[in-house]
């Protein structure tokens, strides 16, 4: 029995120094390349695969070792895809723990109320952050990759804040904004107000638009959809500047000319009678929600008084008198 029990221990501290020595392992610094390493873990990567990814990408870890330990601890199975950044002093069981708890690096993009599409292309195309799978593609086709079937996207997504995992697609992005406008609309659309001149929530949306690019003042938003919805109803031009802009495209060129509002576009509402044909524009909330629930008004006209607010008139008098008091200096 003495051989037995002498294997016995032998096997047993042989044991125990392999745990020790494991446990020590785990312990231990990983060497990297750079401060920080950045990886991705794409979505249905084994953690052999992920491994694979982060020995790519400068972090030097013995892959069978760190296999061994997540199998030790019931986590080989259980890690997180998406972006991950690791600094010096990182350890396997801390570069483990990370992985199956999904301590994930995001990025961020915000997208701002009152741009255009092209203005937000632009802001996304330059993200580092971002995969650009929209290179090269006209607006159309990324509207066939959403899956969309819209004339264009200009009004249709949300302007916010995003948070996304590192090197999503841009195509995600755009699917995700425009998810949260249809929501946003779609609950304004079934709390507004009745009797509004509006055939269909495309045309709320086409309103909220102009709203958006005719004041920045929150206190002015309801009101200024109050004079277009009055002008709607009794069959007047909206007369709106920004629409005119916006059919201009890349002829615009920062000053607005008479030239300009006698021009016929689709967009011009100096021309054409009724709402454009899409939006102009990125509304936010504010703007979804005075255009469905604009305050009862009988003014019909307003103007910019300089400071970021507007003078609403009720006749085309009193709104002369306002133009010449805050556009033409004239008391």
């Amino acid at each position: 029995m003495r051989p037995i029990i002498k294997l016995f221990v032998l096997f047993c501290v042989a044991i125990g120094a392999v745990a020790g020595y494991g446990w020590w392992w785990s312990q231990q610094a990983l060497t990297l390349k750079t401060t920080p390493v950045d990886f991705r873990i794409p979505p249905g990567s084994g953690l052999r695969s992920a491994i694979g990814q982060i020995q790519a990408a400068g972090v030097e870890v013995n892959a069978n070792a760190l296999l061994l330990l997540a199998r030790l601890g019931r986590a080989e199975a259980a890690i997180k895809a998406g972006s991950y950044s690791v600094a010096q002093g990182i350890t396997p069981a801390a570069l483990l723990e990370k992985l199956v708890q999904g301590k994930v690096t995001q990025g961020e993009a915000t997208l701002v109320e009152g741009w255009t599409f092209r203005q937000w292309r632009a802001r996304l195309d330059k993200h580092p952050d971002l995969r650009h799978d929209t290179v090269g593609l006209s607006e159309q086709e990324i509207i066939k990759r959403l899956g969309l079937k819209l004339p264009k996207l200009e009004g249709w997504l949300f302007p916010d804040t995003y948070l996304f995992d590192k090197q999503s697609s841009d195509l995600d992005l755009l699917a995700r904004a425009h998810r949260a406008m249809q929501g946003r609309l779609a609950a304004e659309w079934a709390a507004r107000a009745s009797g509004l001149p509006y055939r269909n929530l495309e045309e709320a949306l086409v309103m909220a638009s102009i709203v958006e690019k005719e004041t920045g003042r929150d206190a002015d938003r309801g009101q200024v959809a109050a004079v277009f919805v009055n002008r709607l109803r009794k069959g007047m031009l909206l007369q709106t500047d920004p629409t005119v802009i916006y059919g201009l495209e890349e002829q615009f060129d920062g000053n607005l000319r008479k030239r300009d509002l006698q021009t016929d576009t689709p967009y011009n509402t100096y021309t054409r009678a009724g709402l454009p044909p899409t939006p102009i524009s990125m509304p936010g909330s504010a703007s979804l929600r005075a255009a469905l629930n604009p305050p009862a008004s009988d003014a019909l006209y307003f103007v910019a008084r300089g400071d970021g607010s507007s003078q609403f008139s009720r006749t085309l008098d009193e709104h002369n008198q306002a133009v010449n008091r805050y556009q033409r200096g004239q008391k």
